[in-house]
């Protein structure tokens, strides 16, 4: 029987949102059993709660957004990510505006954050969620997909598609561990073509990227070292697995191409409502 795990102390960080561009700080606590993920805005009266579960996803627009009791919060992947490759249950997030900080752009330093509070096991069994179908969704081009298989374990194998020649088509398969996790995908970074960047911009969205949380690229190449040659792709897998943490831990083999924040949070939706009827 698996325990259900919460961290050992409150550990803390400050920074800027990789959208907002705003000043942010945020606390990880020890939550009790049965709580699961929160997310509180210690910056708004009354600290409302935003639970970390499917159905309170709003939007998906480069990032994922979750909202519940007239508040938000967003781009909440990366940290998710870290979380559920850790296997944590429960966790207060105490968190001064609405976007985390980005850091540097990937999930290592929550992940080493985690590892720095200490994991405890919990007086209660862990609600793990076995598959017994897999599920499923699809793109409305036909192309894009993701799903989730019933697996011993887990697991993720995705390719991403890429029309610039730069990058192309990249595919990578990993068995999802704490070791694997940290050395492998926790230090991918999320990526954007320079061409896009005043779009984004005019747009309110990515006005706290740098070339340091950043992987940048234009037509004539990268404009910053990569940490590793198919860095997109482990980003990619980064973001199913925090994305799908919305659904609750369970075992899975997540099986994707060229999916994106949209698809994995309507495949966290279907799991969650299937696994819960």
């Amino acid at each position: 029987m698996q325990r259900q795990r919460t961290l050992s102390g409150k550990v803390s960080c400050c920074g800027v949102g990789l959208h907002s561009g705003k000043d942010v700080r945020l606390e990880l606590k020890p939550a009790d059993v049965d709580s699961g993920i929160i997310f509180l805005r210690t910056d708004l009266p009354d600290r409302p709660k935003i639970h970390a579960n499917a159905a309170n996803v709003t939007a998906t627009l480069r990032a994922t957004t979750l909202e519940e009791n007239g508040a938000r919060v967003f781009t909440i992947e990366h940290l998710l990510s870290a979380l559920n490759a850790c296997r944590i249950d429960n966790c207060e997030i105490e968190i001064s505006a609405e976007e985390p900080p980005v850091l540097n752009g990937n999930s290592i330093d929550f992940f080493n954050l985690i590892q720095a509070a200490g994991i405890v096991e919990q007086d209660a069994p862990r609600k793990i969620i076995r598959l017994e179908k897999i599920y499923r969704v699809d793109g409305d081009d036909g192309k894009r997909f993701v799903m989730a298989l019933p697996y011993d374990g887990f697991r993720v194998s995705f390719v991403s598609v890429n029309p610039h020649p730069l990058i192309g088509i990249q595919y990578a398969d990993f068995e999802i561990t704490e070791k694997i996790y940290a050395t492998e995908i926790a230090p991918a970074r999320t990526i954007a073509y320079e061409k896009e960047i005043d779009a984004l911009h005019e747009m309110g969205l990515g006005l706290g990227g740098t070339i340091e949380n950043v992987i940048v690229y234009n037509d004539a190449g990268w404009l910053n070292d990569l940490k590793y040659p198919d860095e997109l792709v482990r980003h990619k897998i980064l973001d199913v697995i925090g994305d799908l943490r919305l659904a609750g831990i369970f075992n899975c083999h997540i099986v994707a191409a060229a999916s994106g924040h949209a698809l994995n949070t309507q495949l966290a939706k279907k799991i969650y409502q299937g696994t819960r009827t």
